[in-house]
């Protein structure tokens, strides 16, 4: 085994002259974190995930180099701890979903991805027959400052009080929600809903679906066993919703 010699002539092992590198690239990884998360850049749980990421992705590669080398009792140690700690990390995941109630978002709050923010900032009741239609205007807003984005693959649907889903009416003409919007721009667009008269505690859902799940694997995000907020409207003395309630310019 090589051994090295300090500035003052002491032996040093190859395992002891190295925690000083580490320690100083987990210095300027923590430093950079914590600006990050101050900054209100990137969540806490967002943070946490990035950087246990990291460390999974360098921990790999060091099991793997001790493989190139035929040292294989070494990196199945390495393997054996990586699969031991991403299994503890996904347990908390699933746990914390099951413990964390399901959130209720009160009518023009954004809720927001990254960015890019959608809130449900008004609707209209009307009865059509034996069934209530519903108007629901829906604010998108992007809060970049210098780049223009969209959003994908999010689906908006209303549910009532036996969770049942009720997908908007088709409407080739309505604005998609993947519009591209201009840094600090914001618009209003509608959607409309039929649900029987019998429904009642109607709801909007706003969600992600179609994608690559990534909030599966954080804590705190509205997957496994929690459901994605809910957006209520208010209800009068019978339990049925009022006739309107609408804000902001549509296009």
């Amino acid at each position: 085994m090589e051994e090295k010699v300090g500035a003052k002539g002491v032996l040093l092992s190859p395992s002891s002259a190295a925690p000083p590198a580490r320690r100083c690239g987990a210095f300027y990884l923590a430093t950079i974190s914590t600006l990050l998360y101050k900054a209100s850049i990137v969540p806490l749980f967002d943070l946490i995930f990035i950087l246990l990421f990291l460390l999974a992705v360098s921990t790999s590669l060091v099991a793997a180099w001790f493989v190139v080398r035929s040292q294989f009792a070494r990196a199945r140690r390495i393997f054996l701890r990586l699969f031991a700690g991403t299994a503890v990390y996904m347990l908390v995941v699933i746990v914390v979903s099951l413990i964390l109630p399901r959130r209720v978002v009160k009518i023009g709050d954004p809720q927001c991805f990254d960015d890019w923010c959608v809130s449900v900032a008004g609707f209209k009741r009307m009865p059509e027959g034996d069934r209530v239609g519903y108007s629901v205007d829906l604010r998108l807003s992007s809060r970049a400052r210098r780049v223009s984005q969209r959003e994908k693959n999010l689906a908006i649907y209303l549910t009532d009080q036996h969770r049942r889903r009720y997908d908007p009416v088709a409407d080739l003409s309505s604005v998609p929600f993947s519009v591209l919007l201009q840094p600090q721009e914001s618009i209003v667009v509608s959607r409309s809903f039929l649900v029987p008269n019998d429904a009642t505690e109607v709801a909007t859902v706003i969600a992600h679906e179609g994608r690559f799940p990534i909030g599966w694997f954080i804590v705190g995000y509205d997957t496994w066993f929690r459901k994605p907020p809910l957006v209520k409207f208010p209800q009068d003395e019978y339990g049925k919703q009022p006739v309107q309630m609408n804000f902001g310019r549509h296009i």
